[in-house]
């Protein structure tokens, strides 16, 4: 993309951009299915006049934003290139993180194209790979370092691309099981008295896990997997005086672990082993009076070598954007009716 000044109104500060858009990519692939991706891009940068001529793509106004603008277009034919398809959500995403940067709140070099094109695994004609540079970073911290901590309200992906990377760790050899667990709290971490088998007894709490392992691997392969102990799922009371080896450990809702448990849990690690704790400590559901493990640790092991601390924060929230549009609609209605005594 060539950027001028505008010739017919030399304003200061204003710009004109033009940028054609090689032939091999076509032009739906850039501007989405009637016009959605182009949509996004003119509500984000309302002062900018962006025309759609041929396969040439103008913008002109404001010099700061058209230089964004430019910087997006060439961002979005890195991913293209790539072969994957850019959405309405990877375009938000995009001119998120160029504005961060921009601004100099995002730190570090990472590009939009280099986080939405990381790929993590491929199932069943699916990728996983991060959305955002806070996933990216969380997802580099867990092949970094030995005990990963992923903090972060529901919907950030903590635990489903931590169970990614833990299939994509044993797919690839480098270990040989996998264990998931999690606090059963509601249970009290006593299984004993609830009637059925030990599968329909921790089934309730271990369900988000299976349905995550559902979308990594052959459904099929599953129960041969937790047969054969490759693939283990179990209530975090049942890791105790055990030492894990060869294994990739995913300890989620750590958020209800109190202080002991954390310590056992993490004193678990064996050799060639990797630990991904994910929890949201703004969710307790201890009883009253009992410290989260979770919340403690942090005190305790910030700044300890091969430990390291993953923030994930509302803007990591992925969803559908129908949910955004959802929310804000009732956050609208709350709003409207409250002025009405309602």
């Amino acid at each position: 993309m060539t950027q001028t000044p505008i010739a017919q109104t030399p304003a200061p500060g204003q710009a004109r951009a033009q940028f054609a858009v090689p032939a091999k990519h076509p032009m739906v692939t850039v501007l989405g299915s009637g016009d959605s991706l182009l949509r996004v891009i003119e509500e984000a940068f309302p002062a900018v006049d962006i025309h759609v001529r041929g396969n040439e793509v103008s913008a002109a106004g404001d010099a700061r934003e058209v230089a964004l603008i430019q910087r997006l277009f060439n961002e979005m034919m890195l991913v293209l290139r790539t072969g994957q398809p850019m959405t309405e959500d990877a375009v938000e995403r995009s001119i998120a993180m160029l504005r961060a940067s921009e601004s100099g709140e995002g730190e570090g070099e990472e590009t939009p194209a280099e986080v939405l094109t990381q790929n993590i695994l491929s199932s069943r004609g699916r990728t996983i790979r991060p959305k955002t540079l806070n996933q990216k970073r969380y997802v580099d911290a867990i092949d970094q370092h030995t005990v990963v901590f992923g903090i972060g309200p529901a919907g950030t992906g903590k635990t489903y691309l931590a169970m990614a990377k833990a299939v994509q760790a044993l797919q690839s050899k480098q270990v040989n099981r996998i264990i998931l667990t999690r606090p059963a709290v509601e249970a009290g971490e006593r299984l004993g008295f609830l009637p059925g088998t030990l599968y329909e007894k921790i089934d309730p709490y271990l369900r988000p896990l299976y349905d995550a392992l559902h979308d990594m691997l052959d459904p099929d392969s599953i129960p041969r997997l937790m047969a054969a102990g490759t693939i283990e799922v179990a209530p975090l009371a049942y890791m105790r005086g055990r030492t894990l080896n060869d294994a990739f450990i995913i300890l989620d809702e750590a958020q209800n672990t109190n202080p002991e448990q954390m310590k056992m849990f993490l004193t678990r690690l064996g050799f060639d082993s990797k630990i991904v704790i994910t929890g949201d400590v703004t969710q307790v559901d201890l009883p009253n009076g009992t410290k989260s493990g979770l919340r403690q640790v942090q005190e305790i092991l910030e700044g300890v070598e091969d430990v390291h601390f993953s923030w994930l924060t509302s803007h990591d929230v992925v969803r559908h954007r129908l949910v955004g549009r959802i929310v804000d609609a009732y956050e609208k209605y709350d709003s409207r009716n409250s002025h009405h005594g309602k």
